[in-house]
C-alpha cells in the first residue's frame, strides 16, 4: 500500500543528536558533582525523555531532589547547545523532499522537549514537516500513543494511512500502541541485532528503502 503520512522519530532516526545529548548530560552531572557517562552509555539512556535520561545517568540511590537539580542544570544547557554537533543522517533531507513531492505528509514526534523539537526542525528541516510534536505536559510521552494520535487527528489521517519510522525499542512499542505499521532504521542509536531481539518486523539500512516501502 502507499502511505499518505510518514511519522518520524527524531533522535537516532532523522538527526544524529547523540554527542550533543552526551555533552549536555555530562555537563549537568559534572556541575552537580556526579561522574560523567560515556557516549555508549548515553546511547542506551535516551528514548524516554530528558527526565528519564537523568534518572538513568545519575548514580543509583540519588535522591529525587538531587535528580531535579541535575535536570534543572541540563535543560538550559541543552537548549543552548542542542545543535553544536547535531546533523541529519545522510539522505534524510532528500527523503523528505521526495516524499513531499509525491504528496506524502511528514511529521515528527519526539520525547525531546517540544521547544527543542521545534528549534531543530526549523534549523535542519525548515518547510519539510507538516507537523511536529515534542514532550509537553498535556500529551503523554512515547511509547504511549498520544503523540501519534494527536498528529493523526491534526493532519486528518487514519491509522491505516500512516507509517511510523524510528530506531529503537521505544519506537517499536510506539508504533504498535498507536496501531501503525512500522519501519525501523539501523543507522541510529540501536543496532540491527538489538532491533531484531526486540521483535522489529521491518528493518532498513537506507533512506531509499524507507521511500520505497512508503510508496509501494
Amino acid at each position: 500500500m502507499s502511505y499518505k503520512l510518514a511519522v518520524f522519530d527524531m533522535d537516532g532516526t532523522i538527526l544524529n543528536t547523540l554527542q550533543d545529548i552526551t555533552n549536555a548530560i555530562n555537563y549537568a552531572l559534572r556541575e552537580n558533582g556526579y561522574p560523567e557517562r560515556s557516549i555508549d552509555e548515553v546511547r542506551f539512556f535516551v528514548g524516554n525523555g530528558l527526565k528519564k535520561l537523568v534518572d538513568r545517568a545519575v548514580p543509583d540511590g540519588t535522591s529525587d531532589e538531587s535528580k531535579d537539580k541535575v535536570f534543572d542544570t541540563l535543560i538550559p544547557y541543552y537548549r543552548a547547545h542542542s545543535a553544536d554537533t547535531t546533523k541529519p543522517y545522510d539522505g534524510i533531507g532528500d527523503l523528505l523532499r521526495k516524499l513531499r513531492d509525491a504528496g506524502v505528509k511528514c511529521a515528527v514526534v519526539s520525547n525531546k522537549a517540544d521547544a527543542a523539537v521545534g528549534d531543530l526542525v526549523k534549523d535542519y528541516f525548515d518547510g519539510l514537516f507538516d507537523m511536529w510534536l515534542g514532550e509537553r505536559p498535556d500529551v503523554a510521552k512515547k511509547p504511549a500513543p498520544d503523540m501519534t494520535k494527536k498528529v493523526l487527528d491534526g493532519l486528518g489521517f487514519s491509522e491505516d494511512e500512516a507509517v511510523y519510522i524510528g530506531d529503537s525499542d521505544v519506537d517499536i512499542m510506539t508504533a504498535r500502541n498507536s496501531g501503525l505499521d512500522e519501519i525501523l532504521v539501523d543507522w541510529g542509536f540501536r543496532s540491527r541485532e538489538f532491533l531484531v531481539q526486540k521483535g522489529a518486523k521491518r528493518i532498513v539500512s537506507s533512506t531509499d528503502e524507507v521511500f520505497n516501502i512508503i510508496m509501494e
